[in-house]
């Protein structure tokens, strides 16, 4: 505590101690982690956004790298060769839209692939605007701070022009300010930070025909939706519609080695056939990155699985559903009540009982709940006993 402190944070450290939540995470699997000092068993129902969708230390995972390592000999490649590992991923997750979104271009985190999407509607349209909403959270990097809330940006004093921030779920704000300079809305399929608000029905295919109708490109933020977690394997599947490029990441590592992509349409992707050589990343979809990709594929799309989730998903909509207003699609969940702040009361109390879970950031009402995709029953029904007891 006292060398995070020192070199990492001392904020953190501090306000954790007065929250008394200063845990020190230790060993770790499957749904749980342990605290470092006291070995207390946590069960982990936030999976840090997604990261750890499949839990922590998933055997078929940890088999696969160890496959890259030891057997086929690989490590995280060259990216100015060219890898079949690379190739079979992005072969993969193009499938998954239907080869509606084929073009593929991988980075190391999140962030980065938002910049990507960013960065490619700009050059692609020739149009400098980009619209979001209020309370969204894209990343910390420079155009995807300024895509997300002002709390993100702010800060650092970052205050770069065309950027627009309109409220979520109102469509009129977004009819009246999707223009000839608008180079591609962003979205959230859900905003996690902005507490699990679910979309009005038609909401996003109604965004997609403005952006069509004017020459727009509709970007879709699945870096905490996809893979799974709302019971599809991408979020947008509930609206039926069909964005120009999607955005995902957290998951895609099974929470062992960080990679994220950016899938786009060929007349997107075209940038890229055009100029090869002006999106590098030495760590953009590693090929140990790859064969984690690739294993997570394998899990999330084995028969049965999507099933699984939603089922799960019911059984917790079901139990907790006498805590407050339940948002939910999949395992994908937000308990709201309210007053603000109470979300954070409920955070504390569930890490006190052995849960953890955090309150959405930029709406202290919500808590955020996300189990792991992977859970069992016996691990479904202990974790609702405890919290339903902590939040009684």
């Amino acid at each position: 505590m006292a060398a995070f402190a020192d070199h990492l944070s001392r904020g953190k450290v501090e306000v954790f101690n007065e929250l008394g939540i200063d845990i020190v995470i230790g060993r770790r699997e499957g749904a749980s982690f342990y605290d470092a000092y006291n070995d207390r068993k946590y069960l982990n129902c936030h999976c840090n956004g997604g990261v750890f969708n499949l839990g922590h230390r998933n055997p078929q995972i940890l088999d696969a790298l160890n496959r890259a390592l030891y057997e086929d000999e690989i490590d995280v490649g060259n990216h100015h060769l060219i890898s079949g590992w690379k190739a079979k991923l992005a072969r993969r997750l193009a499938a998954t839209t239907q080869d509606h979104c084929p073009g593929v271009v991988f980075s190391p985190s999140g962030s980065e692939a938002v910049e990507v999407a960013l960065k490619t509607a700009r050059v692609v349209t020739g149009r400098p605007e980009i619209i979001s909403v209020h309370g969204a959270y894209h990343g910390h990097t420079g155009l995807a701070a300024m895509a997300g809330d002002a709390r993100y940006h702010e800060p650092f004093g970052i205050d770069l022009p065309d950027f627009t921030h309109l409220p979520h779920n109102d469509l009129a704000a977004m009819e009246n300010r999707i223009s000839d300079a608008t180079a591609a809305v962003i979205l959230e399929t859900i905003p996690a930070t902005l507490g699990m608000a679910i979309p009005h029905e038609g909401y996003l295919a109604r965004i997609k025909e403005i952006c069509k109708e004017r020459g727009a490109l509709l970007i879709l933020d699945e870096i905490q939706t996809g893979l799974g977690r709302s019971g599809k394997f991408w979020g947008y599947e509930y609206d039926e519609v069909v964005p120009d490029l999607v955005v995902t990441g957290k998951g895609l590592g099974g929470g062992i080695y960080p990679i994220a992509a950016t899938l786009m349409t060929p007349k997107v992707h075209k940038f890229y056939d055009d100029e090869p050589f002006v999106q590098v990343s030495s760590y953009g979809g590693s090929d140990i990155g790859c064969t984690i990709g690739l294993a997570v594929m394998d899990i999330v799309e084995s028969p049965g699985f999507l099933a699984r989730v939603e089922e799960l998903g019911d059984r917790f909509e079901q139990k907790l559903s006498c805590r407050g207003e339940i948002r939910r699609r999949g395992l994908f969940i937000g308990i709201k009540w309210p007053d603000e702040g109470a979300g954070i009361l409920a955070a504390k109390a569930c890490i006190d009982a052995g849960v953890f879970a955090v309150f959405a950031n930029n709406d202290t009402s919500v808590l955020q709940f996300l189990p792991p995709l992977t859970i069992t029953d016996s691990e479904a029904d202990e974790i609702i006993n405890i919290v339903n007891e902590a939040l009684s």
